[in-house]
């Protein structure tokens, strides 16, 4: 479903902020693969996710999504097969407009706009139906503006508009980290039934290590732009963080320094 060839990327080139953030990156999920990313600041994760939806050019390389290379589309129009939720829950939602009329948008996305009434009846039925499984008593306040919601329940609606269409590509890029823990833990549980009861192809971008291991069956750390550790099948199902720990150490040389990572190590 996804498949990322040789792909650079170098910021600022010829100056002294040049910056090399992707050297020859290359990774390929299968339909449905649901793969955790994790590594330390300037690793090099959330920039793949940015290369992947197109919000700048890759130096080199190729990124094909269904077998369509997409490596050349601008971002709008490399969207219908992407859906993608932020760290920041007010990134992905319409602040000043109804937990419906939200989700309505979501739904029509890639279709000709004409003009007729705004949700239908049977729509406001299955959204009505779609926001009950999340247990956080939306269904009852699909009136109330996004922007009077927590930031949990607002991560949760962005969560459901980023997979309304079923993308090809779902990506997550730590969007649980500005959540407290009981919040995020809710959100993930949703992000896991989602992607499970529509089969999803999707990459995860964390800091926690607990998670990137609890959650998916593909796991790969990234180290100074590259991919240093792939793992999947009883390997991951059987990863411990001390493990993982160890097999950073060993395939990077060092040590991890990054705080985030090590004070995420313990649930």
């Amino acid at each position: 479903m996804l498949e990322i060839k040789n792909v650079w990327k170098t910021f600022n080139k010829g100056t002294v902020n040049e910056k090399q953030a992707l050297c020859g990156v290359n990774l390929t999920l299968n339909d449905g693969d649901f793969c955790t990313v994790i590594g330390g600041n300037g690793a090099g994760k959330s920039t793949t996710l940015n290369a992947i939806a197109g919000v700048w050019p890759v130096d080199c390389g190729q990124i094909l999504i269904d077998g369509k290379d997409i490596s050349a589309l601008p971002e709008h129009k490399r969207a219908p097969y992407l859906g993608r939720v932020f760290q920041d829950p007010m990134t992905g939602t319409v602040a000043d407009m109804e937990i419906i009329e939200n989700l309505a948008i979501a739904a029509r996305r890639g279709k000709k706009r004409g003009l007729s009434w705004g949700v239908k009846a049977d729509e406001r039925f299955r959204y009505r139906q779609m926001l009950a499984e999340f247990d956080l008593g939306l269904e009852d306040r699909m009136s109330s503006k996004v922007g009077l919601l927590s930031g949990g329940q607002r991560q949760a609606i962005t969560l459901l508009m980023a997979t309304i269409k079923k993308p090809k590509l779902l990506l997550l890029d730590e969007h649980t980290a500005a959540l407290d823990p009981k919040t995020a833990a809710k959100v993930l549980e949703l992000s896991d039934k989602i992607i499970a009861e529509n089969n999803l192809t999707a990459l995860m971008v964390t800091h926690n290590m607990h998670d990137a291991i609890t959650h998916g069956n593909r796991l790969i750390m990234m180290s100074d732009g590259k991919i240093i550790l792939n793992i999947s099948g009883e390997e991951k199902k059987n990863l411990t963080v001390e493990h993982l720990l160890e097999m950073f150490e060993k395939a990077s040389g060092s040590k991890i320094e990054n705080d985030r990572m090590l004070l995420s190590k313990d649930k």
